[in-house]
């Protein structure tokens, strides 16, 4: 009989003593420290005995941050039923509570549980405070690079906690030392502690686990398909040679040799450029699309290919659509491609393979569990499909939140409640794309079949740990041959080996941080991880007086607020109808990003709102943020320059360029310093949002049509009168309108008149 954790602060009877999580929790109370411990071999036990130890030490708050509403969900589920702590202290936060709700609740709890986005939001707000927290773990450590949440709330912690310490857990942090280097840097990680399935005191809870690789061929007809693909990929190879711009390995070229060009050419543009470089970047735009195709075709499959060249079909006319879009779906050999797919009746042999493996595993142990992983939602619909006319099989497909053109995401809610289904076998196949990887309390499965490899070690990782958790498991991984299947496939075979030799050598190395056990010098730890420069960066360099900024809400998401708040400038949230940032009652700041400004040249919504903002403030300013301004969307550079002037001429707007988040903050700062020390203004919030006349709202709804512009929106409304006769209008009617041809006309009947699919 297996003994049990006994702990004040643990239930009874609730946690099996197992000596590796015992190991690894005293390992990570001794300082900040990352644990690295395969898939379903329980590191949110860790993270229990910790708390429960720090807890019952130094008292003060426990604070668990993981990436999604579910995730939250299920270690708050967990933690209530094993910390002997009155549930009413152990709380969630996720969006779904109300700011103010939460300040209140943050004073009670004891545990707290959150997204990291919430938490982030309530430091910048000032909602909450971690000065008594006395513990954060960190869950999917490997999530802490660039700018994601887990940085800036590990900044503030350090700096604002009296008895800091941090637990980070993950079972794949990556291959690359750079990678891991930033995770432990951006946690204040001070010591690194790995269990792998090969230690003794782990393998007595290993179960077996084969891995199986099914080599398939693609067929002829798909071949021929590929080879109409790679026709137009030489074409756009050769043109690029012609205009200087030659790409190694040619239609070969991988992905990173094709992103590689890119930011060459974008390098060029922002040095005046030739005109040959728009064209080989518009060129370039081609290239990376029907590559994707290639890619399809050879690992995804028909249906999915399918899907795909509807959404450049929709692209190509749409209004907003690229010019490369529309010069591919013009190209007589995708136009070939189109009319095959039309007429191709075979599909790709994986999957007949799924079929097969999965039909055999529920026919021999009809209580299984399968996962089926694909890595695009368009082949998750149609793996699901196929599998469905399976008697006895009962698939559901497990996709994320965001939705796009005739594909729609599931919420969170969604999916936690496909999730329990599958638990409790009203669906016994689960077809899941990359967020059943991470995380969520999936129950053991019996078997994961990769309907194709991925190049990346954690994700490959992630998706295996989810079989021979509680009994032996299976994995089997699709591969077809001479593609990039293939090359996926010891791509990530490599990453995984490099990674086990590169977290034991991390262990080493950190080891003596580890028995330096400074846990609770904190001012040690903070500046241990930041240069000399950063650490004199801040107001001071400004002046010892207070300076506000007030921001508009939605712009709490984005890393200007936390910059600025790094940088030690008040910051006030509110709702502002007009402008994103306040400095005075004078200069009010709209900030675009370098996509959203040239978005909004196509859909003019920036100058109703560049309006609002110069009749509303003296001196209006526009940052545009990032860089790229001329080849995001490859319009032409005259109307961009055309809008700029525009902008400038006819509203008096001043217009500011910044390279990035940080850099517009450093410009907001000098801005409001400037404002309120040496002007000594106030702030001040004024200006209403101006609504549309009933004319131009009459020409958005009619504009909101696929491929209609606002001039031929105007058009339609002059000939019909009225948008209600525009929508009634038949196709004969639409083609007398002046610049309205038979394309477009198709076009809007059939989303006028085509029944809606939810």
């Amino acid at each position: 009989m297996s003994e049990h954790i006994k702990h004040p602060l643990v239930k009874p009877n609730t946690v099996e003593q197992r000596l590796y999580q015992l190991d690894l929790a005293g390992k990570a109370l001794s300082a900040p420290t990352l644990v690295v411990l395969p898939t379903g071999l329980g590191k949110t036990i860790v993270a229990l005995l910790v708390i429960a130890s720090r807890l019952q030490k130094t008292g003060g708050k426990a604070l668990i941050l993981s990436p999604t509403k579910p995730l939250v969900e299920q270690h708050a589920a967990f933690l209530r039923s094993t910390l002997n702590i009155p549930e009413d202290e152990i709380l969630t936060f996720t969006g779904a509570v109300a700011p103010d709700k939460r300040e209140e609740l943050w004073k009670k709890g004891k545990v707290i549980i959150s997204t990291p986005q919430v938490i982030e939001n309530d430091i910048l707000t000032k909602r909450i405070s971690l000065e008594d927290v006395t513990h954060i773990t960190f869950d999917e450590a490997h999530r802490a690079v660039g700018n994601y949440a887990y940085t800036y709330i590990a900044e503030r912690y350090f700096e604002d906690a009296k008895k800091p310490h941090c637990l980070a857990i993950t079972a794949s942090p990556g291959s690359s030392d750079e990678k891991i280097s930033e995770v432990c840097t951006n946690l204040y990680i001070r010591s690194v502690a790995i269990k792998t399935e090969t230690d003794p005191d782990v393998t007595p809870y290993i179960h077996k686990k084969e891995v199986e690789w099914n080599h398939v061929i693609l067929p002829s007809e798909m071949r021929e398909l590929k080879d109409l693909l790679e026709k137009v990929l030489e074409d756009r190879f050769q043109k690029l040679t012609e205009l200087g711009y030659s790409i190694q390995y040619g239609k070969k070229a991988s992905k990173m040799d094709l992103l590689g060009l890119q930011k060459k050419l974008q390098g060029q543009i922002r040095e005046m450029a030739e005109p040959a470089v728009y064209s080989a970047l518009s060129i370039l735009a081609e290239v990376m699309k029907v590559s994707h195709a290639v890619e399809i075709v050879e690992t995804q499959g028909i249906e999915a290919l399918k899907k795909y060249t509807a959404r450049l079909e929709n692209e190509a006319t749409s209004r907003t659509g690229s010019k490369a879009s529309k010069r591919l779906s013009d190209d007589l050999y995708m136009r070939q491609l189109y009319k095959r797919l039309e007429e191709c009746t075979t599909e790709h042999p994986k999957l007949a393979v799924v079929k097969d493996i999965v039909s055999k595993e529920l026919n021999g142990k009809p209580d299984s569990r399968v996962i089926v992983f694909t890595n695009y939602r368009d082949t998750s619909e149609m793996v699901t499909n196929a599998l469905s006319e399976i008697k006895d099989i009962r698939p559901v497909k497990f996709v994320g939140q965001s939705s796009k053109f005739k594909d729609k995401g599931l919420t969170q809610k969604q999916q936690v409640e496909i999730i329990e289904k599958f638990k409790a076998g009203e669906y016994n196949v689960l077809v899941a794309t990359s967020v059943a990887e991470e995380g969520l309390d999936i129950p053991a499965t019996d078997l994961v079949v990769f309907y194709e490899p991925v190049p990346s070690e954690i994700r490959s990782i992630q998706r295996k740990g989810r079989t021979g958790r509680k009994h032996e498991g299976r994995v089997v991984v699709l591969v077809t041959k001479g593609t990039r299947d293939e090359a996926y496939y010891w791509s990530c075979a490599h990453k995984e080996k490099r990674m086990q030799s590169n977290m034991q050598q991390w262990q080493e190395n950190m080891s003596e941080l580890n028995r330096a056990n400074n846990e609770n010098d904190k001012t040690d730890i903070a500046s241990e991880f930041r240069s000399e420069e950063e650490q004199q960066t801040g107001l001071s360099d400004f002046s010892d007086e207070e300076v506000t900024v007030i921001l508009d809400q939605r712009e709490i998401r984005s890393t200007v607020a936390r910059s600025l708040e790094k940088l030690g400038f008040n910051i006030v949230v509110k709702t502002l109808e007009v402008g994103d940032y306040i400095v005075s009652d004078r200069v009010a700041i709209e900030r675009k990003s370098t996509e959203d400004f040239v978005n909004s040249l196509l859909d003019r919504h920036i100058f109703r709102q560049i309006s609002d903002l110069a009749g509303a403030y003296e001196k209006p300013i526009l940052i545009i943020e990032g860089e790229g301004l001329f080849t995001t969307r490859m319009v032409n550079p005259n109307a961009i320059h055309g809008m700029l002037a525009s902008l400038s001429l006819d509203f008096g707007v001043s217009i500011l360029h910044t390279r990035d988040a940080e850099d517009t903050a450093s410009l907001i700062g000098i801005l409001a310093k400037r404002e309120q020390i040496d002007e000594k203004r106030s702030t001040s919030v004024h200006g209403k949002k101006s609504s549309m006349m009933l004319s131009q709202q009459q020409e958005y709804i009619v504009s909101s049509i696929s491929n209609i512009g606002p001039n031929a929106a105007k058009n339609l409304l002059d000939h019909f009168g009225t948008v209600e006769n525009v929508m009634k209008a038949e196709l004969d009617e639409l083609k007398e309108v002046k610049n309205i041809g038979p394309k477009t006309a198709g076009k809007m009947r059939e989303i006028l008149s085509s029944k809606y699919k939810n």
